[in-house]
């Protein structure tokens, strides 16, 4: 005779990411890795069940970042990082950002450009070789020439050469085709483009459009084709208008969004990530000197302050807001500063919590498997002490995380 363990995880309160209102005293029955059932009240163990006694916390979903960067961390160093740090050291680099990542209750994130490493990091996660959140990667982001994510930007011209599809850089409706195709070769999970100039990148502007019309319609043709949910780091007002018409899926960052950009995103369903803690923390750095190149500070100093402005703006006409951060500007498992600056520009702590949990699982297509705790999912599932709807500030400090069933912290 087998007996079948499973584990009662007592609820103080729970958020189940859906509901508008906390339940109190709830018990949440997980068998394997999915949830069995949830119940009102704490019910009794059998014999073999495992008890996790979290009654004087606060439960919800496994957060999610839908804007990450899990290859690298920002700072002084970077620039030359990329020339001095082989795949292996990317690598090892990347596993301890993941494990932090988990740590800090993000059991899913969406990486949105690095080298490639972040593919069979992804992959070394799912087959258990390394600890970290669920990730659905870009790969390589997709740029033009110069632009924000050409890899070889700042480069010796006797280093750079000319990079193409196979290097994420584009030039042309056909090239951008070729782009998406690779990505999908390489085993990507979305696509990401640089629709505009960049903060960090190594040239004078930040915000100028990057894509012809033409590039960006085949770029989300393709991957609407391919399956693929699609990113446009966005800046500008023009670039970003581009992108929307076009189709985009997601606009990262919208620093100077306009509030006809914000009506189009709202007729076509396009969702806002807007990354307040990158802004914020590339902000402050530039107030360091040297912290940052010299072409890169005045743009940082900018960029910081706008972000917030148009965030409070969006969410006040009704864009679709979804929670990202650009974690890797800043340092990784630092990212739900993000929701204290959210509630604190106007948006309500439950509709935070929301962007950070039902709602990313249902634009990557997803919310059947994860983003909610409900019967029949995936047990993604956090803790913190406190109630984060009276202080939104008790996410930074997460105290349990169960993902796909395994306890990680406790």
């Amino acid at each position: 005779m087998s007996f079948s363990q499973q584990t009662l995880i007592y609820c103080g309160s729970l958020i189940d990411g859906i509901a508008n209102e906390p339940k109190p005293e709830m018990t949440i029955v997980v068998e394997g890795n999915i949830i069995l059932t949830i119940q009102e009240g704490y019910i009794l163990p059998k014999e073999f069940d495992n008890v996790i006694d979290l009654k004087d916390k606060t439960v919800l979903p496994g957060l999610w970042d839908m804007h990450v960067h899990i290859e690298t961390e920002g700072g002084p160093g970077k620039y030359i990082n990329r020339f001095t740090n082989n795949d292996a050291d990317v690598a090892y680099d990347a596993a301890v950002y993941a494990r932090t990542t988990l740590m800090a209750g993000f059991t899913t994130v969406r990486d949105l450009g690095g080298s490639g490493v972040n593919i069979s990091l992804r992959k070394a996660i799912n087959e258990g070789k390394v600890i970290g959140p669920r990730i659905y990667t870009a790969g390589k982001a997709i740029a033009t020439t110069g632009g924000h994510a050409d890899p070889t930007n700042g480069y010796n011209k006797k280093l750079a050469g000319d990079p193409g599809p196979i290097d994420g850089v584009v030039n042309g409706p056909d090239e951008a085709t070729k782009a998406v195709r690779q990505q999908y070769k390489n085993g990507a999970d979305c696509i990401k483009i640089t629709a505009t100039a960049g903060v960090l990148s190594l040239a004078k502007d930040g915000s100028g459009p990057q894509f012809q019309m033409d590039e960006l319609e085949a770029i989300v043709k393709t991957s609407k084709e391919y399956g693929f949910v699609t990113a446009a780091h966005a800046h500008g007002a023009e670039g970003m208008k581009r992108a929307v018409l076009a189709g985009i899926n997601t606009i990262e960052h919208g620093s100077f969004m306009t509030e006809e950009i914000m009506d189009l995103m709202i007729e076509k369903g396009t969702w806002y990530v807007p990354t307040l803690t990158a802004g914020q923390h590339v902000a402050e750095k530039a107030e360091i000197d040297g912290y940052y190149p010299e072409i890169v500070t005045p743009k940082a100093k900018e960029i910081g302050p706008q972000i917030e402005k148009t965030f409070a703006k969006a969410y006040k006409k009704g864009v679709n807001i979804m929670f990202g951060t650009d974690a890797g500007v800043f340092p990784h498992g630092e990212n739900s500063r993000e929701f204290g600056y959210m509630v604190e520009a106007g948006m309500k702590p439950m509709e935070a919590i929301k962007s950070a949990t039902s709602i990313p699982a249902k634009v990557m297509g997803d919310f059947g498997k994860v983003g909610s705790l409900e019967q029949g999912k995936l047990a993604d599932i956090v803790a913190v002490e406190g109630n984060p709807l009276q202080k939104i500030e008790v996410l930074e400090n997460i105290s349990f995380v169960m993902k796909d069933g395994v306890v990680y912290k406790n």
